[in-house]
């Protein structure tokens, strides 16, 4: 019997995009402070994840439109549509650089790990690398080549990260407690949030809509557009779960302070073997090579979407700014730079922009272009419902950047 072929593709690259190093430190946080309890945020959080992407694949696929160039063409008043362009325009070149920088910055801090290796006239060789990796990959300017190199690092990852947990022998029965049983332990309220802030992203509502359009033509293939949507996502998060489980497993209860997935890295091998080192080591490089890669990439299709330029990899606009985001994350990363200005404005935009884009595509997943393919009632309601969870997150979020909660 021939098992049927499955098309993975551009919901892959939103896998790669959210398992960054931001993504890979803040599960490391939460199962090493609060154990297996706040597996259910990231349940809820593939979920809504996986209920967007849907909408922007179908955007893509039947409406042929990116989410950029939809929010173009939906808003009519001049004044309210450079307004909203300038926000979004704003949010993704800044905050997308300012995570650029920290990401590769995590990235490094797991090949310090375990290679110990001199700064070059003070440029952080790692945070380098990593750079010049993502800059060739993204100036080949094949989707096809980009497409493939980010499904080999998101498989990558899944061995480290895997073979991790499988080292640390997880108690099952409080993992599935934890995915199912919600709760919230005290001063856990920021965790949950950094949890699916780091999952539900809105820069990767811009790079699904526009990498399906890419991929795919035709309203037959928007059956493959689900496929690839129901295997990556819950994939990026079987590998965020297994990371908050290996943390629980090997640091919950006891005295050591992890901060940071390197944290996790050089504590875990007294107990767990050089082999749960380097998994984890190699795990979070992987991360800093998927997330200089998609950062860009997400930020060249949003802006140029936005600002009416042809989304062509290989165009001279295109390449130019994804290589402005790509120099300024290696340069804040390799030099040791400590943005907080920016990191800060990067927090609030963030939290700006999730409810704001999510329900920008809402809006536009109800226009007649899409035809019969346009949301129904229960796609509506699923839809509504992340929108006010992530109005709400966006709230808390400002809220903590001005140091109100």
């Amino acid at each position: 019997m021939k098992l049927p072929k499955i098309s993975i593709g551009p919901a892959a690259l939103v896998a790669a995009a959210f398992i960054g190093p931001g993504t890979v430190t803040v599960a490391t946080k939460a199962g090493a402070n609060f154990g297996f309890s706040l597996l259910w945020a990231l349940l809820f959080s593939i979920l809504a994840t996986m209920i967007l992407q849907e909408m922007t694949a179908r955007l893509g696929v039947i409406g042929q439109k990116g989410l950029g160039q939809s929010i173009r063409e939906l808003i009519k008043n001049p004044a309210l549509k450079a307004l909203s362009i300038i926000l979004v325009v704003s949010a993704i070149i800044i905050g997308n650089a300012a995570y650029e920088g920290g990401n590769i910055a995590g990235a490094t801090l797991g090949v310090e790990v375990v290679w110990d290796y001199p700064d070059i006239a003070g440029i952080d060789l790692a945070a380098l690398t990593i750079g010049v990796i993502a800059f060739f990959v993204l100036l080949t300017g094949s989707y096809r080549l980009i497409e493939k190199v980010l499904i080999a690092v998101v498989l990558l990852m899944s061995i480290a990260f895997l073979v991790t947990f499988v080292l640390t022998k997880p108690d099952l029965g409080e993992l599935f407690e934890g995915l199912l049983v919600p709760s919230l332990p005290d001063s856990a309220t920021l965790t949950v949030i950094a949890l699916i802030g780091t999952t539900v992203v809105p820069y990767n509502l811009f790079l699904h809509s526009s990498s399906a359009k890419k991929k795919w033509k035709t309203v037959s293939d928007l059956k493959k557009a689900r496929q690839d949507i129901y295997v990556s996502i819950p994939l990026g998060g079987l590998i965020s779960i297994a990371i908050v489980s290996t943390a629980a497993s090997a640091f919950f209860g006891s005295q050591l302070e992890i901060n940071s997935a390197a944290d996790m890295a050089k504590s875990i091998e007294p107990a767990f073997g050089e082999l749960a080192q380097y998994m984890i080591a190699l795990g979070l490089f992987a991360s800093g090579i998927s997330s200089a890669i998609t950062a860009p990439l997400a930020s060249a299709y949003a802006l140029t979407g936005l600002l009416n330029i042809p989304e062509d990899l290989r165009s001279y606009k295109f390449r130019a700014i994804w290589m402005i985001i790509l120099v300024v994350g290696v340069a804040v990363s390799s030099l040791g730079l400590k943005p907080v200005s920016v990191i800060w404005f990067a927090q609030v935009a963030n939290g700006l922009l999730l409810p704001i884009i999510a329900s920008f595509l809402l809006w536009a997943m109800n226009q007649n272009f899409l035809g019969q393919h346009k949301n129904n009632l229960w796609q509506n309601l699923l839809g509504f419902l992340v929108v006010i969870v992530s109005f709400v997150l966006g709230a808390k979020s400002l809220l903590s950047a001005f140091k109100l909660l």
